[in-house]
């Protein structure tokens, strides 16, 4: 940690006070070079004026006075001198001091402790795999004093509690494992201390897309086991589908599923949620490995929600947000939007930033659903009368364009609460939506202005297109259902949606909907550490 201090205190503070970690190809390779010395062998013995020559693995060293604890990848030790010997994954920088600062300060403070433990250490070694060089670093006075100061301002920092501003376009930013929760652009634009970097000047630090995505089984009586390092869905024994645990972001069953007690702890210890939905397509529930350690974030939730007024200066931004999307889904998708309607609903998101109390909001967004849902048939584009829509309804929906958005509403719920388990919130404590037994508030909070984007247009896309017929449909009593195959084609819609590239309003670059959910997330988070005035709704243009 004193070495990621050295290079960014941001990302100190990130990894080491609120426990934040992501991998990358930087890490996974380093921990691949790092396997041999990992492994412990060797002793390194209580100092001797023998002539002993020791070579020591993985060895552990801490000394409470300098408030140090390390391991060290390898000591070389003869006699009373040692000698620390740190592993480095890339290849040997070619500047005069042979190696940069925060790699010459670790080996320094793993020499410090050396000498802690009594023994003689004037010099460390910093080994890079890649040239395959062994560079030597002197522990001379300047070095031992700015490890020293840079020890103690560290501490200095965990103490405070105050997240260090990001570095401002910096070349370190690109490479950095963290650099998705960091959100160091963003956050420099949005700043409360005021625009540091101009929109303009926004870098698309992460990818567009997932490499994983997730896995749904909704055949009944289908099992989900694991073999290997594949993830198997299997009926009456038979092997229909498998794919590689690596590509999967998370699996989502249907009725009656079963899930494996091994894939469950494999899908766990990999971070890879599992949610479950009723055969109706309710989402009643999730299964997570370890949560977040970020403890100082759900801290900060908590103390938000607490608060009237910071509750609902979020919750308006929610509101506004929800509002003007589907006033924009008005504009695109209705055959003759009425001018009445869309000016409605623009007065109506302003009067929610001023509203003055939580009742007024849940007043002015009931309202605006009121003016939407009354014009949402004019973006149904079918002859076909199954589609009649006239009005939203729910448990149960009574009409198929319902049935399709209580179905894509639940995903969509899915979906949130997993970006909020990612980020470290606590996703049953939001601040427009109350707490209740079993309701995730916070995530139904961000997917309010989600809810246009990627609700009605998976259901309006789906209709209009003819992916979706009557024959997807049947009625149980008043109650109307989706069908297997229908539930499949609003399933695959959805997924497709949010694989969507779109360009981000705030930043100008593309991201895919599945990433704007998440970095919605990380937006509240950056907004709840006081590092932006107010939390930024997603608003498409």
């Amino acid at each position: 940690m004193l070495n990621e201090y050295a290079y960014c205190p941001r990302l100190a503070y990130l990894e080491w006070v609120q426990n934040e970690f992501a991998d990358s190809v930087d890490t996974v390779e380093g921990r691949a070079d790092h396997k041999r010395v990992d492994r412990p062998s060797g002793a390194l013995l209580p100092r001797s004026e023998s002539g002993d020559v020791i070579h020591a693995r993985s060895v552990r060293l801490s000394d409470e006075t300098l408030g140090l604890t390390a391991v060290c990848d390898l000591v070389e030790a003869e006699g009373m001198a040692a000698t620390p010997v740190d592993y480095k994954h890339g290849k040997a920088p070619d500047i005069p001091e042979g190696a940069w600062e925060p790699e010459r300060v670790q080996v320094c403070a793993q020499g410090l402790l050396l000498r802690a433990n009594g023994y003689e250490c004037t010099s460390g070694v910093i080994y890079y795999v890649a040239s395959k060089r062994r560079v030597t670093v002197d522990f001379d006075d300047a070095l031992v004093s700015r490890t020293k100061q840079l020890l103690a301002e560290m501490w200095t920092m965990a103490e405070r509690g105050e997240i260090p501003p990001p570095l401002v376009d910096s070349p370190k930013c690109p490479r950095c494992s963290l650099v998705g929760i960091c959100l160091p652009d963003e956050t420099n634009m949005l700043s409360v201390r005021g625009a540091i970097i101009k929109a303009d000047d926004i870098r698309r630090l992460v990818p567009a897309r997932d490499d994983a995505l997730p896995v749904y089984v909704q055949t009944q009586g289908a099992t989900v086991a694991k073999s290997g390092d594949v993830l198997e869905i299997k009926v009456k024994g038979e092997v229909i589908e498998s794919v590689r645990l690596m590509d999967v972001s998370h699996v989502a069953v249907s009725g009656n599923v079963q899930v494996t007690t091994q894939a469950l702890r494999e899908l766990c210890e990999r971070g890879v949620p599992i949610t479950y939905f009723t055969y109706g397509g309710w989402f009643s529930g999730m299964t997570t490995g370890m949560p977040s350690k970020n403890v100082d974030l759900r801290y900060r939730q908590f103390a938000a929600a607490s608060n009237p007024d910071r509750a609902l200066a979020i919750a308006q931004q929610f509101v506004f947000g929800k509002v003007k999307n589907c006033r924009t889904m008005l504009q695109r998708n209705h055959r003759q939007p009425s001018d009445v309607g869309l000016a409605e609903l623009d007065r109506l998101a302003d009067l929610a930033l001023v509203s003055s109390s939580m009742a007024t909001l849940l007043g002015i967004e009931g309202a605006a659903a009121t003016t939407y849902f009354a014009a949402f048939d004019g973006m149904i584009k079918t002859d076909d009368m199954a589609f009649d829509f006239r009005g939203r309804n729910r448990r149960p929906p009574r009409d198929p364009v319902n049935a399709v958005l209580s179905l894509v509403y639940s995903m969509l719920v899915k979906q949130v609460t997993i970006a909020c388990l990612a980020v470290g919130f606590d996703p049953y404590l939001g601040f427009y939506h109350r707490p209740k037994y079993g309701r995730p508030a916070l995530a139904l909070d961000l997917m309010e202005e989600m809810r246009p984007l990627l609700g009605d247009s998976v259901c309006i896309g789906l209709i209009n297109n003819g992916e979706l017929t009557a024959a997807d449909f049947i009625r149980r009593g008043v109650e109307t259902a989706l069908t297997d195959a229908g539930r499949k084609t609003v399933v695959l819609g959805f997924e497709r949606r949010l694989d969507q590239l779109v360009t981000h309003p705030l930043f100008g670059y593309s991201v895919s909907y599945r990433r704007v959910i998440e970095l919605q997330a990380r937006l509240l988070a950056r907004h709840l550490f006081d590092e932006m005035p107010t939390y930024p709704p997603f608003r498409t243009r």
